[in-house]
Protein backbone atom coordinates (compact mmCIF):
# COMPACT_ATOMS: atom_id res chain seq x y z
CA UNK A 1 0.00 0.00 0.00
CA UNK A 2 1.31 3.39 -0.95
CA UNK A 3 1.05 6.13 1.64
CA UNK A 4 1.03 9.82 0.70
CA UNK A 5 1.23 12.78 3.06
CA UNK A 6 -0.65 15.69 1.47
CA UNK A 7 1.54 18.31 3.09
CA UNK A 8 4.73 20.29 2.64
CA UNK A 9 5.10 20.71 6.41
CA UNK A 10 8.48 19.50 7.66
CA UNK A 11 6.88 18.95 11.09
CA UNK A 12 4.24 16.57 9.75
CA UNK A 13 6.84 14.79 7.64
CA UNK A 14 9.06 14.24 10.70
CA UNK A 15 6.11 12.93 12.71
CA UNK A 16 5.07 10.46 10.01
CA UNK A 17 8.69 9.28 9.69
CA UNK A 18 8.46 8.08 13.30
CA UNK A 19 6.09 5.33 12.14
CA UNK A 20 8.83 3.82 9.91
CA UNK A 21 6.52 3.18 7.00
CA UNK A 22 7.47 4.37 3.52
CA UNK A 23 5.56 7.39 2.27
CA UNK A 24 5.88 10.26 -0.13
CA UNK A 25 4.95 13.87 0.53
CA UNK A 26 2.97 15.86 -2.01
CA UNK A 27 1.87 19.46 -2.07
CA UNK A 28 -1.94 19.47 -2.07
CA UNK A 29 -2.25 22.88 -3.75
CA UNK A 30 -5.29 24.00 -1.76
CA UNK A 31 -6.27 27.68 -1.47
CA UNK A 32 -6.28 27.93 2.32
CA UNK A 33 -7.07 31.64 2.40
CA UNK A 34 -10.31 31.16 0.47
CA UNK A 35 -11.50 28.45 2.86
CA UNK A 36 -10.62 30.54 5.92
CA UNK A 37 -12.48 33.52 4.53
CA UNK A 38 -15.60 31.58 3.54
CA UNK A 39 -16.02 29.45 6.69
CA UNK A 40 -14.40 31.43 9.54
CA UNK A 41 -15.46 28.94 12.26
CA UNK A 42 -12.22 27.30 13.46
CA UNK A 43 -13.50 23.68 13.65
CA UNK A 44 -15.07 23.92 10.20
CA UNK A 45 -11.98 25.57 8.69
CA UNK A 46 -9.46 22.93 9.82
CA UNK A 47 -11.77 20.05 8.94
CA UNK A 48 -12.51 21.42 5.48
CA UNK A 49 -8.83 22.12 4.79
CA UNK A 50 -7.76 18.64 5.90
CA UNK A 51 -10.47 17.13 3.66
CA UNK A 52 -9.56 19.26 0.65
CA UNK A 53 -5.85 18.50 1.04
CA UNK A 54 -6.47 14.75 1.21
CA UNK A 55 -8.86 14.73 -1.74
CA UNK A 56 -6.67 17.02 -3.89
CA UNK A 57 -3.62 14.78 -3.44
CA UNK A 58 -5.73 11.62 -3.81
CA UNK A 59 -6.80 12.80 -7.27
CA UNK A 60 -3.14 12.48 -8.33
CA UNK A 61 -2.41 9.32 -6.31
CA UNK A 62 -5.50 7.16 -6.89
CA UNK A 63 -3.93 3.92 -5.66
CA UNK A 64 -2.68 5.39 -2.37
CA UNK A 65 -3.85 6.13 1.12
CA UNK A 66 -3.58 9.91 1.39
CA UNK A 67 -3.30 11.81 4.66
CA UNK A 68 -4.38 15.44 4.78
CA UNK A 69 -4.14 17.55 7.90
CA UNK A 70 -4.64 21.11 9.04
CA UNK A 71 -4.19 22.92 12.30
CA UNK A 72 -5.10 26.21 13.89
CA UNK A 73 -4.80 28.01 17.17
CA UNK A 74 -8.14 29.35 18.37
CA UNK A 75 -8.47 32.19 20.89
CA UNK A 76 -11.76 33.93 21.60
CA UNK A 77 -13.21 32.37 18.46
CA UNK A 78 -10.44 33.82 16.28
CA UNK A 79 -7.97 31.77 14.25
CA UNK A 80 -4.35 32.71 14.84
CA UNK A 81 -2.46 31.88 11.63
CA UNK A 82 1.23 31.29 11.14
CA UNK A 83 2.80 34.66 11.93
CA UNK A 84 5.29 34.79 9.06
CA UNK A 85 7.66 37.15 10.90
CA UNK A 86 8.80 38.50 14.26
CA UNK A 87 6.31 41.39 14.69
CA UNK A 88 3.30 39.15 14.15
CA UNK A 89 4.78 36.38 16.34
CA UNK A 90 5.34 38.86 19.17
CA UNK A 91 1.78 40.18 18.80
CA UNK A 92 0.33 36.65 18.91
CA UNK A 93 2.33 35.70 22.00
CA UNK A 94 1.31 38.94 23.73
CA UNK A 95 -2.29 38.00 23.05
CA UNK A 96 -1.85 34.39 24.23
CA UNK A 97 0.27 35.01 27.32
CA UNK A 98 -1.48 34.37 30.61
CA UNK A 99 -4.46 32.75 28.87
CA UNK A 100 -5.79 29.39 27.75
CA UNK A 101 -6.45 28.60 24.11
CA UNK A 102 -7.33 25.65 21.89
CA UNK A 103 -5.19 24.01 19.25
CA UNK A 104 -7.32 22.17 16.70
CA UNK A 105 -5.77 19.50 14.48
CA UNK A 106 -7.94 17.92 11.81
CA UNK A 107 -7.01 14.83 9.79
CA UNK A 108 -8.63 13.38 6.69
CA UNK A 109 -7.51 10.06 5.22
CA UNK A 110 -8.60 9.44 1.63
CA UNK A 111 -8.50 5.83 0.45
CA UNK A 112 -10.13 3.65 -2.17
CA UNK A 113 -13.09 3.01 0.09
CA UNK A 114 -13.82 6.58 1.08
CA UNK A 115 -12.70 9.15 3.61
CA UNK A 116 -11.93 8.89 7.33
CA UNK A 117 -11.92 12.15 9.29
CA UNK A 118 -11.22 13.16 12.88
CA UNK A 119 -10.46 16.25 14.93
CA UNK A 120 -8.10 16.53 17.88
CA UNK A 121 -8.54 19.29 20.48
CA UNK A 122 -5.74 20.36 22.77
CA UNK A 123 -6.18 22.97 25.50
CA UNK A 124 -3.05 24.90 26.37
CA UNK A 125 -2.57 27.45 29.14
CA UNK A 126 0.28 29.84 28.51
CA UNK A 127 1.91 31.31 31.57
CA UNK A 128 2.12 35.09 31.99
CA UNK A 129 5.07 36.40 29.98
CA UNK A 130 6.92 39.68 30.01
CA UNK A 131 7.74 41.56 26.82
CA UNK A 132 11.40 40.63 27.37
CA UNK A 133 10.57 36.92 27.65
CA UNK A 134 8.46 37.06 24.50
CA UNK A 135 11.20 38.86 22.57
CA UNK A 136 13.85 36.45 23.81
CA UNK A 137 11.73 33.45 22.83
CA UNK A 138 10.91 34.76 19.35
CA UNK A 139 14.57 35.61 18.68
CA UNK A 140 15.75 32.19 19.87
CA UNK A 141 13.18 29.94 18.20
CA UNK A 142 11.86 32.04 15.27
CA UNK A 143 8.46 30.28 15.26
CA UNK A 144 7.29 32.09 12.14
CA UNK A 145 5.87 28.99 10.43
CA UNK A 146 3.91 27.75 13.46
CA UNK A 147 0.31 28.48 14.33
CA UNK A 148 0.26 30.42 17.59
CA UNK A 149 3.92 31.40 17.26
CA UNK A 150 5.34 28.62 19.40
CA UNK A 151 7.19 25.35 18.89
CA UNK A 152 6.07 23.09 21.71
CA UNK A 153 8.60 20.44 20.68
CA UNK A 154 11.40 22.90 21.36
CA UNK A 155 11.92 25.84 23.66
CA UNK A 156 8.23 26.69 23.37
CA UNK A 157 7.42 24.16 26.09
CA UNK A 158 8.79 26.71 28.59
CA UNK A 159 5.92 29.08 27.73
CA UNK A 160 3.20 26.88 29.22
CA UNK A 161 1.73 26.17 32.65
CA UNK A 162 -0.66 23.44 31.55
CA UNK A 163 -1.37 21.27 28.51
CA UNK A 164 -4.45 19.05 28.29
CA UNK A 165 -4.43 16.62 25.38
CA UNK A 166 -5.09 13.08 24.25
CA UNK A 167 -2.03 12.97 21.99
CA UNK A 168 0.92 15.32 22.32
CA UNK A 169 1.96 14.72 18.69
CA UNK A 170 -1.19 16.60 17.63
CA UNK A 171 0.39 19.76 19.00
CA UNK A 172 3.23 19.41 16.52
CA UNK A 173 0.83 18.81 13.63
CA UNK A 174 -0.33 15.20 13.29
CA UNK A 175 -2.02 13.12 16.01
CA UNK A 176 -0.09 9.88 15.54
CA UNK A 177 -1.94 7.75 18.08
CA UNK A 178 -5.30 8.07 16.34
CA UNK A 179 -3.66 8.10 12.91
CA UNK A 180 -2.00 4.74 13.66
CA UNK A 181 -5.33 3.24 14.70
CA UNK A 182 -6.99 4.41 11.48
CA UNK A 183 -4.11 3.26 9.27
CA UNK A 184 -4.16 -0.20 10.89
CA UNK A 185 -7.88 -0.46 10.02
CA UNK A 186 -6.92 0.27 6.40
CA UNK A 187 -4.31 -2.51 6.40
CA UNK A 188 -1.13 -0.48 6.86
CA UNK A 189 1.35 -2.73 8.71
CA UNK A 190 2.16 -0.93 11.97
CA UNK A 191 3.26 -2.42 15.29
Amino acid sequence: MRLVLASTSPYRRQLLERLRVPFTAASPGVDEAAVKQSLRVPDAVVQELARRKALAAAAHHRDAIVIGSDQCVCLDGDILDKPGGAPAAIAQLQRLQGRAHELLTAVAIAHGGGLVEFLDRTRLSMRPLTATEIGRYVAAEQPFDCAGSYKIEGLGIALFDRIECDDQTAIVGLPLRRLCAELRKLGVPLP
